[in-house]
């Protein structure tokens, strides 16, 4: 199979965008029907660096229709299979995409950037590009076009870097990566160390077209074409032209599987030693993190406890199970300094036991049963740890963790224990800590600054405005209402100085619709199946 990877001329300069254009334009057409496969490299439609995002997209706006007619022009005049990236057109605004047409110019697939750079997830207000990147935090599998009994797999740009992501596309026996790419910050020996790793992880070929940003730049350029084995096919470093090499694709590379092992590819002799708890979260469990997540939201108060005892395992499951954006759950400290998870800061309410959490070890609370006063089913139910909660659910919802012992103000608030456990499993961005004690916010911040807070009603009954302006002084990210001390003007000035509000509580389908209406964006709520529907149908009707 003979591969053509186009490398055009790139400039910094915006003023260069119809010359660039033109050039690469110029580039496609030496293409002939010598050729089998013709990628072209990341955002055909934006040939030149861009000041600012309305510079991107009035590019996009230009050269988007001509870039696609030409892509299908080329497959069907060289007989060629064509992999061409520019945005495509989604019901939210533009994407990053990836088309493929096969040899007679029609579009056979199109692949959407797995993993959007920062810039294209920013607004332009903020600076970026304002693409659409919300099917990205959707779980799916690695995107496969499989056409003339070749198996294609897809990278673009910023998926180069995610290598956790590697041993899913392998799993999926591709034959051929295409990258259509830019890198504009990675010099040449790190984008040849990234294609080769990629290859030899995957067991597939990869052809990777990107742009030349000038003949004595160090950085971005090297379209590449890269065997399964990570030997270097063809590097074109700096060079603007078309660059092509023969492939065989049903050449594949097998190892020993260890000293005097088994033949195989290198991922499936890794696949044979994974150890799970050693790697960070990672696949279809994963929920969107907590400054990415949509709202509004349901937080099931203490997991689903009107079927479960509250703060409990099978609280929490039954809610996670059901697809609780969030779980809402209380942690204490023991006499010996472990961190569990109860409301109450005693034991009578919720256990068979009496006295204060605090006034116990871990080991002799587990003597107590906390699940015998909800019924006979949950009996031998033990307090959990806040890690128990961690190491089952991390990842997979947002916790909204209310911090009592901060609120008790505590001689020790074990900022740093809190801290530790949630960067322990990976959470530092599915957790937010909830505390009614602006105090405490203010100091697990110097200690996690990465971690969302959200300022709990301190008992201010008059000033409906008072929460927002303790979470502005705070550089707090959200508000925790308390019914019934805020109204619609808590709401609003919440969202006009950027906080997210939640709302303790509501049981009641029809109160929680009326939030939703208020701009509410999360609800908490102790019956959680039966408010998600009707807050759902709600927002489906609306």
């Amino acid at each position: 199979m003979k591969v053509c990877m186009i490398q055009p001329r790139y400039s910094m300069d915006y003023a260069e965008a119809e010359a660039c254009f033109s050039e690469m334009i110029g580039l496609i057409d030496r293409c002939d029907d010598s050729l089998d496969l013709i990628v072209l490299p990341e955002y055909c439609d934006v040939p030149v660096a861009t000041p600012d995002g309305n510079a991107f997209h009035e590019c996009v706006g230009k050269y988007n229709a001509a870039i696609a007619r030409k892509a299908a022009e080329t497959a069907k005049r060289c007989h060629a299979l064509v992999f061409a990236n520019y945005a495509q057109r989604t019901e939210r605004g533009w994407a990053n995409a990836t088309h493929a047409f096969d040899r007679e110019g029609n579009e056979i697939g199109v692949y959407l950037k797995a993993h959007p750079a920062p810039s294209e997830v920013k607004t332009i207000e903020q600076g970026g590009n304002g693409l659409d990147c919300a099917y990205s935090y959707d779980y799916a599998p690695p995107y496969v076009l499989e056409t003339e009994g070749l198996r294609f797999g897809f990278m673009t740009c910023y998926d180069f870097y995610m290598y956790e992501a590697f041993p899913a596309l392998a799993r999926q026996n591709v034959d051929i990566i295409i990258g259509c790419s830019h890198q504009r910050t990675d010099t040449h020996d790190a984008l040849e160390l990234f294609g080769r790793f990629l290859c030899y992880n995957t067991n597939a070929y990869l052809v990777r077209s990107a742009v030349s940003m000038g003949a004595d730049s160090p950085v971005c350029g090297c379209s590449m074409a890269v065997a399964p084995d990570g030997g270097m096919l063809l590097n074109m470093k700096n060079d603007v032209g078309l660059g092509v090499v023969e492939i065989d694709p049903a050449k594949k590379h097998f190892k020993p599987a260890g000293f005097r092992g088994a033949m195989k590819a290198h991922w499936q002799y890794i696949d044979e030693g994974r150890r799970p708890w050693l790697y960070r979260p990672a696949g279809s469990m994963m929920l969107a993190d907590d400054d990415h997540l949509p709202y509004p939201r349901l937080c099931a108060h203490r997991g689903f406890n009107s079927i479960a005892p509250e703060n409990s395992m099978p609280a929490y499951g039954a809610a996670v199970a059901l697809g609780a954006e969030e779980i809402e759950f209380d942690i204490w400290s023991t006499r010996d300094g472990v961190l569990v998870s109860s409301h109450d800061n005693t034991l009578d309410r919720v256990s068979d036991g009496t006295g204060r959490i605090g006034d116990y070890t871990f080991e002799e609370l587990q003597a107590f049963d906390f699940g015998v006063k909800t019924g006979e089913p949950y009996k031998g139910l033990r307090i959990i740890r806040f890690e128990d909660i961690l190491k089952k659910f991390a990842c997979t919802t947002i916790m909204n963790i209310h911090v009592k012992i901060w609120d008790s103000e505590a001689a020790d608030p074990m900022f740093e224990e809190i801290a530790g456990l949630i960067r322990q499993y990976g959470a530092e961005k599915h957790c937010y800590m909830m505390s009614s004690s602006d105090k405490r916010l203010a100091g697990f911040h110097k200690v996690a600054p990465e971690i969302n807070r959200c300022v709990g009603w301190d008992g201010n009954k008059t000033d409906m405005l008072s929460m927002t302006n303790r979470a502005l002084a705070l550089g707090a990210q959200k508000v925790q209402l308390f019914k019934p001390y805020f109204d619609q003007s808590s709401v609003d000035y919440a969202k006009a100085n950027g906080i997210l509000t939640n709302v303790f509580f509501a049981d009641d389908p029809e109160e929680a619709v009326r939030y939703i209406d208020m701009g509410i964006d999360c609800i908490l709520t102790n019956d959680y199946l039966r408010v998600s529907n009707a807050v759902r149908e709600h927002i489906k009707n609306r």
